[in-house]
């Protein structure tokens, strides 16, 4: 069940969910959601020298995928173009620390999602920072945007037990600027690759 207009300011009041900076409670505060808004840092990807993105171990080393985005950042009511097919990783301008009992839902405004832009994401219970959004334009058209408009909202579930977040390690924690994916660090890929070694070390075949 989601927690209702009058739950989330009772939480807000009490500081066990914080969210700073809202500008306008009165209006962000819907009665199931809360609009955030678009926050002044950008990752945006770009056609790299490299001819791929190395998404792989292969080689048994770090990949490229540093080389693809370049930092930029905006003032608030500034604007910024996302070109077609082009993902652009942001964050939200709000600062977020939602409680151990809480599960975090975010989704696109319908106003800006039929434009043709696309986010997916969720706040695990116990999350501390600001949202990162991996903001798509899957429309044919450039789409500009206003730096610091709500362009997303969140909906708070409870869960029934209290989950400690920081019972496990991290790849991104309480981050406040945009961070490439650092999928490098999954054991999988390191896991894959022994396996890979040592199937072509004895000539087996898939």
């Amino acid at each position: 069940m989601y927690l209702s207009k009058e739950k989330i300011i009772e939480c807000l009041d009490d500081n066990s969910l914080i969210i700073r900076p809202l500008l306008d409670k009165n209006t962000q505060v819907n009665n199931i959601s809360v609009d955030l808004r678009l926050g002044c840092d950008f990752l945006v990807s770009i056609q790299g020298r490299d001819s791929l993105i190395d998404a792989s171990y292969e080689n048994g080393k770090h990949g490229n995928i540093n080389n693809f985005f370049q930092e930029t950042r905006r003032q608030l009511g500034d604007t910024f173009i996302l070109h077609p097919g082009q993902t652009v990783l942001a964050v939200s301008l709000e600062y977020l620390k939602i409680p151990k009992n809480v599960l975090g839902i975010i989704s696109l405004r319908s106003s800006y999602a039929r434009l043709g832009l696309s986010i997916s994401s969720s706040l695990e219970p116990g999350y501390c920072g600001c949202i990162s959004l991996e903001l798509t334009n899957g429309s044919k058209n450039p789409i500009k945007l206003t730096v610091g408009v709500c362009l997303l909202q969140i909906r708070f579930a409870q869960v029934t037990n209290n989950q400690e977040y920081y019972s496990r390690k991290r790849k991104y924690l309480c981050q406040v600027r945009p961070q490439v994916s650092n999928l490098y660090s999954d054991n999988d890929l390191q896991k894959l690759k022994s396996i890979s070694d040592d199937n072509n070390n004895r000539g087996v075949t898939v």
